[in-house]
């Protein structure tokens, strides 16, 4: 019980340490977690390429269900534009630009949550190097390790924030690259049927 009451203290020492910044910083930390949670169900197989609907571009069979999917737009475009094989390409070049919705946001919050975490603990250690006693030239120990140690924790946030949109946003363009490879590779299958 005294564990946890102590584990609050300080994690809401860490957040008045951070300042001002904390706000721009929560907001990094749930857009990054809204992008990558949407991103990671939306690019799920079943809603890009379900295995059914595969095998049937590839046997040249009729489409059965995931009529939804992005698969099957790109069949049904193929369908409608028979002997346009480059709008056929340019409209599934068009689904994966729309697998990639969200994601460059991801870019920039693992670019901007470190250097917002550095503004907060630059100006906190000013701050803390403002309280500095004009009649010793020194502070207070206790109170100047405090301070730093306070002013540091935007810093610790900012990069608590950054790293898990850095490794979401590899995943997720790691995942959109092969659905890409594989619709390549289909829709040579389908421009081929449709000849």
């Amino acid at each position: 019980m005294h564990f946890a009451v102590t584990e609050t203290f300080n994690l809401n020492n860490i957040f008045k340490g951070a300042g001002v910044l904390i706000w721009p910083l929560l907001l990094c930390s749930a857009a990054m977690v809204f992008i990558v949670c949407e991103r990671a169900y939306a690019l799920r197989k079943a809603a890009i390429m379900p295995p059914d609907l595969v095998d049937a571009v590839i046997n040249n069979r009729p489409l059965m269900g995931g009529k939804h999917t992005v698969l099957a737009r790109i069949v049904d475009f193929a369908e409608q534009h028979k002997h346009d094989d480059a709008a056929v390409k340019a409209f599934a070049r068009l689904e994966l630009n729309r697998m990639e919705r969200g994601i460059p946001y991801l870019d920039v919050i693992y670019a901007a949550a470190p250097l917002i975490g550095l503004t907060g603990t630059v100006t906190g250690l000013l701050q803390v190097f403002s309280q500095i006693s004009p009649d010793t030239g020194l502070p207070d120990p206790v109170a100047f390790t405090k301070g730093v140690a306070l002013a540091l924790s935007a810093t610790v946030i900012g990069l608590c924030i950054a790293i898990p949109a850095l490794v979401g946003s590899g995943y997720l363009q790691r995942k959109i690259e092969n659905y890409a490879a594989q619709l390549d590779v289909l829709l040579e299958r389908i421009l081929h049927h449709g000849r």
